[in-house]
């Protein structure tokens, strides 16, 4: 019998934790190009390093850091993904200036409305497919014990199309290079995708939604946490909460749908149940896509979770899955449309994957970005006055439902 990691809480080791950052210049100049998030990455990376997050010289005997600048991808390793045709396409220069009027391809490859062209987007899909593959490499390697990169995480890509602001399948490529990681008894190693942004996660948990469905050993467990509703995007049938009645019910393919107004009492409720199916699976991977446009402020206006210490809250959240899951983990940024707020976050859930969390009421250090952060100017990120439209009766069938599929996996391990 196959089973997971003989240890789910974090040992006590005198061994500090290694964390790698993922970044380079360049591929903080390509992101700050992405269309729906013009120069966050440039506002996530400097408050980052303003926090001196970065600076060995912030290194304890807990955890030290190294920022790694990513290896560009290579057609090849795009290929083990993306269609081909999809791929020349979109690496190819002069079609991100040429007209798409009378080019049916922009639109067969999603390169239209949400997914506009842009210069420099071949250098884009490169560098951030590199950049998560850099972050598995260490993993795998042994270099690194929980990995960041915060430009990465583009969930919404498809083998063949464009979609939702994401250009490239990141996640999907990394979790990839990952299933093929040797482990010490020989089995294939398991790996969990975690995907907290508003959004489903329709292109990861599409990708590997098939390759679970007969197999007796699955690899990949996929769980998004995310908003569903009429007319929101992405509309799937996977975003649904999962029913075990149904002939095509996948417990390696986990959605748990939430209403409007989703708080830290709406995690704090449902995530003890998340954690037994993770315990179940037990991985030797955790791959989390830690979009933040859930968070309170954000223009979509959806959620009112917060990013504070408090139980269910987003850097609570975090903060269990670095330090008690025992796990080799990468963490991706996602969506976040207030672009000070994201930066925020990503800061405060790098200190946390450092073992040294900063303090909320933290005031903003002085730098050259340091006006956009008012009119707080600290790090703080406080839920609002939205009402929680998930009820006691909705979120105890999500805990019921999680119980019948951490069943389905105990079966399987």
């Amino acid at each position: 019998m196959d089973v997971g990691p003989e240890t789910y809480t974090v040992p006590g080791s005198i061994i500090p934790r290694k964390v790698a950052y993922i970044l380079s210049k360049r591929l903080l100049l390509v992101s700050a190009l992405l269309p729906s998030n013009k120069q966050r990455s440039h506002l996530v990376h400097s408050l980052v390093s303003h926090y001196k997050l970065l600076s060995s010289q912030g290194n304890t005997e807990d955890a030290v850091v190294q920022v790694v600048e990513p290896t560009p991808t290579s057609d090849k390793e795009l290929a083990a993904y993306h269609d081909r045709a999809y791929l020349e396409f979109i690496l190819d220069e002069k079609n991100m200036t040429a007209s798409s009027e009378d080019d049916p391809r922009y639109a067969e490859f999603g390169l239209e409305d949400d997914c506009p062209t842009f210069t420099g987007l071949p250098e884009y899909v490169r560098l951030v497919a590199g950049a998560s593959l850099t972050a598995a490499r260490l993993l795998i390697q042994k270099k690194a014990d929980i990995t960041i990169c915060w430009d990465g995480g583009r969930h919404h890509a498809h083998k063949s199309h464009a979609s939702g602001f994401c250009y490239v399948a990141d996640c999907v490529l990394a979790i990839l290079a990952l299933k093929h990681t040797p482990t010490p008894s020989q089995r294939r190693p398991r790996i969990l995708y975690l995907d907290l942004d508003l959004h489903f996660s329709d292109g990861v948990s599409q990708a590997f939604a098939a390759s679970t469905r007969g197999s007796s050993s699955p690899q990949v467990l996929t769980i998004s946490i995310h908003h569903s509703g009429p007319g929101f995007f992405p509309a799937s049938p996977l975003a649904e909460l999962p029913d075990p009645a149904s002939p095509s019910y996948d417990p390696y393919t986990i959605s748990i749908p939430l209403a409007r107004g989703a708080s830290n009492a709406t995690f704090a409720h449902i995530w003890p149940a998340v954690e037994d199916v993770v315990r179940a699976f037990g991985p030797d991977y955790a791959v989390v896509q830690c979009g933040v446009d859930g968070l309170a402020g954000d223009p979509c206006g959806v959620w009112n979770w917060s990013l504070g210490e408090a139980e269910g809250s987003l850097g609570w959240c975090v903060d269990r899955i670095c330090n008690t899951w025992g796990c080799k983990t990468l963490l991706l940024g996602g969506g976040g449309y207030n672009s000070p707020n994201a930066a925020r976050a990503w800061a405060y859930l790098t200190s946390i994957a450092l073992r040294r969390p900063l303090l909320l009421d933290d005031p903003i250090p002085d730098h050259n970005t340091f006006p956009v952060y008012a009119p707080s100017f600290t790090l703080d990120v406080p839920s609002g006055m939205m009402q929680d439209l998930n009820t006691a009766e909705y979120l105890q069938l999500i805990t019921k439902t999680l119980r019948t599929v951490l069943n389905s996996i105990h079966s399987d391990v």
